[in-house]
This record gives C-alpha cells, sequence and structure tokens, in this order.
C-alpha cells in the first residue's frame, strides 16, 4: 500500500467534483476547490475521520469495501477504479456492476449519425444514450426516469400502448429470447450487482415468459440484421439494425438505418424533421 501516493490520489479526485456535480449549493464560504472531505466520507459511508487519515496517509489499509465506495463517492471511472485498488495494495476485482459511464467520442459519434437511428445500451440493457432520431423512432428516453429506459423490462412488463409491445418491433418474440441470455450473461459477469438482481427479481415476479426463459438457462444469441418499428405517426419503418461492441465498458452500440431510396428511409428523414412531436395527436 503505497500510502502517500494515495493520499494525493483521493485529495486529486476530491477536488475535480463541485458541489453542483451531487447537488449541493457551492456557498460562499468554500476556501478550497471541490468537495469538502466530510461530504466525500459521507457519501461513501465513512467517517470523516477516518478519511481525513486516509488523505493523510495515516489511515490502516482500506477494505475492498471501502474502497467501492470510495470510487462511487469521487465518481471514478473504470481505469480510475483499478487504480485506486493498486494503491491501496488490493488487487482490483471486476467491476461491481455494469458500467453506465458512455465515452464523450461514442456519444458525439452518435449525432454525427444524422440519417441513422442510434442507442447506446449497457449489459443490462439500459439505454444509457441516443441521438435525436432514436428518440423519434422509440421513444423521448429523456423524458423517462432512469429506471423506464431499461428495454428488457419494457419488452417483459411494458408498458405497451396501443398494444405495441418494445415500440412495435417485428423481431420483439427474438428479441425477449436474446435480451433474457444477454441479461443471464451479465448476471454472472456482475454477481454482486444489487441493481442487477433486483432487476431479475423484479422480471421473473412480473413475468411468466420471462422467468420460463430465465429457467431455460441459454446464453448464446442469435444477431438480428434487420427489424421493422411500427411507428404510430409514420407507419412501418423496416431498418437493418447493426450492433457494435465497446469491449472495454461492456456496452453496445446499436445503429438503425434504412435501405438508400426505401419509403423507410423516406420515414426517416422525416422523422428527423419532426423529432418527437406526434402529429397523430391534436393540438
Amino acid at each position: 500500500m503505497d500510502r502517500r501516493e494515495l493520499a494525493d490520489f483521493l485529495r486529486s479526485r476530491r477536488e475535480r467534483i463541485t458541489p453542483a456535480d451531487i447537488g449541493l449549493p457551492a456557498g460562499p464560504r468554500r476556501r478550497t476547490p471541490g468537495l469538502r472531505r466530510e461530504e466525500v466520507a459521507q457519501l461513501a459511508y465513512i467517517s470523516t475521520e477516518y478519511y481525513t487519515r486516509l488523505e493523510q496517509a495515516r489511515a490502516p489499509h482500506p477494505s475492498r469495501e471501502v474502497l467501492a465506495q470510495l470510487a462511487r463517492a469521487l465518481r471514478l471511472s473504470d481505469a480510475e477504479r483499478d487504480h485506486l485498488h493498486h494503491l491501496a495494495g488490493t488487487p482490483p476485482g471486476p467491476p461491481p456492476g455494469p458500467s453506465r459511464e458512455v465515452r464523450q467520442s461514442i456519444v458525439d459519434l452518435l449525432h454525427r449519425l444524422p440519417q441513422a437511428a442510434a442507442i447506446v445500451i449497457s449489459a443490462s440493457y439500459e439505454v444509457l444514450a441516443w441521438n435525436d432520431l432514436a428518440a423519434a423512432l422509440m421513444e423521448d428516453f429523456s423524458a423517462l426516469a432512469r429506471r423506464d429506459r431499461n428495454l428488457v423490462r419494457r419488452a417483459f412488463l411494458g408498458p405497451h400502448p396501443g398494444g405495441r409491445r418494445l415500440y412495435g418491433v417485428s423481431d420483439v418474440e427474438e428479441f425477449a429470447h436474446s435480451s433474457v441470455q444477454g441479461l443471464r450473461a451479465a448476471y454472472a459477469r456482475y454477481p454482486d450487482d444489487a441493481e442487477l438482481t433486483g432487476l431479475v427479481a423484479e422480471l421473473q415476479a412480473g413475468s411468466e415468459e420471462f422467468a420460463e426463459l430465465w429457467a431455460a438457462h441459454d446464453v448464446t444469441a442469435r444477431p438480428v440484421l434487420c427489424k421493422t418499428f411500427d411507428h404510430p405517426v409514420v407507419g412501418p419503418v423496416a431498418v437493418n439494425c447493426d450492433v457494435l461492441d465497446i469491449a472495454d465498458r461492456d456496452q453496445q452500440v446499436v445503429i438503425y438505418t434504412a435501405v438508400p431510396g426505401s419509403p423507410s428511409e423516406e420515414a426517416l428523414r422525416l422523422l428527423s424533421v419532426v423529432g418527437t412531436q406526434r402529429l397523430d395527436v391534436p393540438g
């Protein structure tokens, strides 16, 4: 354990987080940048005295649990989390749960695809990022609570407006099977993630179909190369479906494109203009 390096690293990470980042007012009496030590300690569920001793290079060896809590409190990236563990003399284990941090370069990529609908999903099928056309084709994810952005929860538990299950996609049965298989693989990779465990329990209790598929223990999914969205405004939109893996984050970029010159391409162009407005609803 390198106490001095650990102390300096913790201090540098604390000073880069603003009070606004965690929903606190800046206040007129802050003499140092970033958070106060007591604020980090509170976020990490440890005593202020112990955290202060860590930053003063006087604390005993922190446990894996404390390191995990500090990583969450300080909003460390995966690389920073690993570095924290190495400084503490405790080799990092697997990430506690699916990463929700999307690289800015990937977010920028989504918005450089104006003729394609694109989303980023986590290992637990949460939609983490999207472009405007994806919001118009599927739904306005920015208007949803985070839990409602999970595609597996949406597929099995709804809502299904107008009887349209999962945006009326033609391969909804195939998605149901493959998503359960993908979720089971993620469940094995992140056995200590309470959120993922809770999601599986919720789906088992709320969907007999999910419970049966989960009990099959299948983990091999076949890729779907094309599908059709039944859109309430522009009608059927047939798209090619390409999936790019982001291996270091255990995430996927899903890109939907229409055949050039097809009616579906025209439908996507219309959606890119109207966005998430509902033209079928009277003003």
